[in-house]
């Protein structure tokens, strides 16, 4: 698996569903609660099944094998 590629927030935390539509690893909300709810995505190497888990600055969510880090704005 590949390294995860850093994805810039303004606030301090984002919403997981709204997460992972910014760093491009979905194209819908729908999506999100799609794949969240089938256990897909991953918050730290955790299975997540809470789209409005609030996400911080150095949490890595996985999905299909890409990566993604939020980092600060």
């Amino acid at each position: 698996m590949s390294d995860p590629i850093d994805i810039p927030i303004t606030d301090d935390v984002i919403r997981l569903g709204q997460f992972l539509k910014l760093a491009n690893l979905i194209d819908s909300g729908s999506e999100a609660k799609n794949v969240i709810a089938q256990g897909l995505v991953r918050v730290n190497d955790e299975v997540e099944l809470r789209r409005g888990r609030q996400l911080q600055t150095g949490d890595v969510v996985t999905l299909a094998g890409h990566k993604a880090r939020v980092t600060d704005g």
